[in-house]
């Protein structure tokens, strides 16, 4: 009897402490399936009066001239290419999507070389196209989403994209739309999860932001932003994100970073209503990598779509004039060309 008395004592705290440890660690999953930012992230005001008439109206004010220097010629980006082809380097192709070779691994992050960012024929046409043709692209081994929407998640591409082979890391219920197109090796991951490939070591960690391709699929895939660790350097690339509190906790845990990447575009929606809490500001995204012990930020998801109303150049200029007020240098906010090629070397420098 004292022992039955004992075993069932010791489920008890065994159940008790794992029912303790799965809150703590799973904050972000809701009894419905669905998925929520980290606690102390800011929430959505619900009287947003968005309306797709005025933001279209807004959107014909813009001036979409682009300095001649925005995108460098495709003849450039492909001797680059081959000059680079035994260092490691960051490109960047437009919007999000980033070429990023690390030893043998050549690293591509929420491609989109669509005409528009939305199903079929619909959604924001992109003003300035892909640095690159997906059949231009080098060998991509390692295929990074961080969220569905459709400026990171491009069904197209995913159909055409030459490299099936490639190892495909995504967030929870992603993985579906690499298995239906032949994709062989795809691997979801919750936040905290960790990967070793070849050299690397990436982690998938939280954003705040959400996800949505339908009427009916709010939040119910997750999103989250990708930590790369090469050769005793770090490389955050971020899901889109706007700022919250979890940012000086993953600084803790994790800083100090080497390069964190992160969107400083698509963030004013004026006069509907003043900003999203889930794209960054340019100075919020400075104060992302402030808090992530960033030694230098590189300004990504701005000049190829409008998903705003701020001047389109707008992002880069803010991003670099306010650097200081953050503690880093202006040329350590890094702006790239579209086509642009880096050695990580002369980056990180």
């Amino acid at each position: 009897m004292k022992i039955n008395l004992i075993i069932f004592i010791v489920l008890i705290c065994a159940i008790n402490i794992q029912g303790i440890t799965m809150e703590n660690k799973l904050y972000h999953h809701l009894p419905d399936g669905k998925f929520r930012n980290p606690e102390g992230s800011p929430e959505r005001k619900e009287n947003v009066n968005w309306s797709f008439r005025t933001f279209n109206k807004e959107k014909k004010k813009l001036d979409m001239s682009l300095p001649s220097d925005h995108s460098i010629k495709k003849e450039v980006v492909l001797k680059n290419l081959i000059k680079n082809q035994n260092n490691d380097f960051i490109g960047w192709i437009g919007h999000a999507t980033f070429l990023i070779k690390l030893g043998d691994t050549t690293i591509i992050t929420d491609p989109v070389f669509s005409r528009n960012a939305g199903p079929l024929f619909f959604g924001p046409k992109r003003y300035v196209d892909p640095a690159l043709n997906l059949n231009e692209l080098p060998k991509i081994d390692l295929f990074l989403l961080t969220h569905n929407h459709y400026d990171h998640l491009d069904i197209k591409t995913i159909r055409k994209f030459p490299f099936k082979d490639a190892k495909v890391l995504t967030a929870l219920k992603l993985g579906k739309y690499f298995t239906n197109n032949r994709f062989k090796n795809v691997k979801e991951l919750d936040w905290y999860d960790e990967v070793k490939i070849n050299d690397l070591k990436i982690t998938f960690l939280p954003a705040v932001h959400w996800s949505k391709r339908s009427l009916t699929d709010t939040n119910k895939t997750l999103w989250g932003n990708f930590l790369i660790e090469y050769k005793g350097k770090k490389i955050f690339f971020a899901c889109d994100t706007g700022y919250g509190e979890v940012y000086k906790k993953l600084g803790k845990d994790y800083g100090p970073i080497d390069l964190t990447m992160i969107n400083i575009g698509a963030y004013d929606f004026r006069p509907m209503f003043e900003k999203s809490i889930y794209h960054t500001t340019p100075e919020e995204a400075l104060e992302v990598a402030k808090d992530l012990k960033s030694k230098r930020v590189l300004g990504t998801h701005w000049g190829t779509f409008v998903l705003s109303l701020e001047p389109i150049l707008e992002p880069p200029k803010r991003f670099k004039r306010n650097a200081k007020s953050f503690g880093f240098n202006e040329d350590d906010a890094l702006i790239f060309k579209i086509g642009q090629i880096e050695n990580l070397n002369d980056i990180l420098k």
